[in-house]
């Protein structure tokens, strides 16, 4: 089921504007609140295996897209188009962050992250080289998880005191117990066989007031993935995000203690909740000597992650900067220590 958008005035298409936040007609400048719109998703889902051709509306060509592609465009038109029975059943998602960041804002934005590169070339500075910058929804769970701890633990207090001559170290022993529960809310883990987890991570945080029901037109003009791991999954991964949260809890609750021993930690961790949400981000493919760099920018915020190229010359440079300002002190020291003799 191929679904697109045609303005209603004109019979043009329809894309999501991101500065607005609704449907827009770049023909004759409608613009529609996507709250209004109907749900559109099929009721029934296609077998993973099952043989699906799409056909763009407008041209009739086909579509060419691979089997994880929620949204994408024709090749041969540039017809947005969503493909609704990807997007159906267990496949449909629950919420999404709209992308608040157009793909020209992106690309300055790109452009003025690249010239704050202080080790990096001046031929990637320039920023002239980019192959691509692709915007697409990147499919996510949102968890809510509890964790119950159950903590005996032997912990001291010291203290030292002078009397006279000497000086006394004062220990008390103490055994604690603690009975945690905390909760955790819209703990986020891309479900995307395809992204770089690490690179997605780094991606956050996403402000999640802006989280809204999901419906298909804030698709049109994007790219969109299904996920390829579901909740019960990727439970693992986003139990292994929160464990430190939850040692670091535990530990401030004997922070007035001198020090702490484990004799028991018991830790339980269960899933509450999750939700299937797509968040926005603009992919950057940049070509520079000859090989291709890959950076991610959070669609909503403009945070901008990945390795840029380091200039070898900038770094020496650098490092005998600091060389030379260490010689510059130390000869300073010196000078002060002689002259005092």
């Amino acid at each position: 089921m191929v679904i697109q958008y045609k303005c209603p005035d004109c019979g043009a298409d329809m894309l999501f504007d991101s500065d607005t936040g609704k449907l827009s007609c770049d023909s004759c400048g409608r613009k529609d609140d996507i709250a209004g719109f109907p749900q559109e998703l099929v009721s029934n889902v296609f077998a993973e295996d099952e043989a699906v051709e799409y056909h763009c509306n407008n041209c009739g060509a086909v579509i060419i897209t691979d089997a994880d592609t929620t949204a994408t465009s024709c090749s041969f038109c540039n017809a947005a188009v969503v493909l609704g029975d990807r997007l159906s059943g267990n496949l449909a998602p629950s919420k999404v962050i709209p992308f608040t960041i157009s793909k020209d804002k992106a690309m300055q934005a790109f452009k003025k992250w690249c010239r704050n590169g202080l080790l990096t070339p001046k031929g990637f500075m320039t920023a002239d080289r980019v192959k691509s910058i692709t915007g697409m929804y990147v499919p996510f769970w949102l968890y809510d998880l509890n964790s119950k701890a159950n903590v005996d633990a032997l912990c001291t207090r010291i203290k030292s005191y002078t009397r006279g001559d000497y000086i006394y170290t004062e220990t008390s022993y103490y055994d604690v117990h603690r009975s945690i529960d905390l909760n955790y809310l819209k703990v986020p883990v891309d479900a995307s066989e395809k992204m770089d987890d690490k690179l997605m991570d780094k991606l956050e945080p996403y402000e999640y007031k802006e989280l809204k029901d999901f419906n298909t037109p804030y698709l049109a003009g994007y790219i969109a993935e299904k996920y390829n791991y579901d909740d019960m999954e990727l439970f693992p991964r986003v139990k292994s995000r929160i464990d430190h949260y939850v040692d670091a809890y535990i530990s401030s609750t004997t922070a007035e203690y001198s020090s702490t021993v484990y004799r028991n930690k018991q830790v339980d961790t269960q899933q509450k909740g999750a939700y299937y949400t797509l968040f926005p981000v603009w992919m950057v493919c940049y070509d520079y000597n000859q090989s291709e760099h890959i950076f991610a920018m959070n669609g909503q915020t403009g945070k901008i992650v990945g390795k840029p190229p380091i200039s070898k010359g900038k770094v020496t440079a650098w490092f005998a900067g600091i060389a030379s300002i260490s010689f510059v002190i130390l000869r300073g020291v010196g000078w002060i220590a002689g002259g005092g003799l």
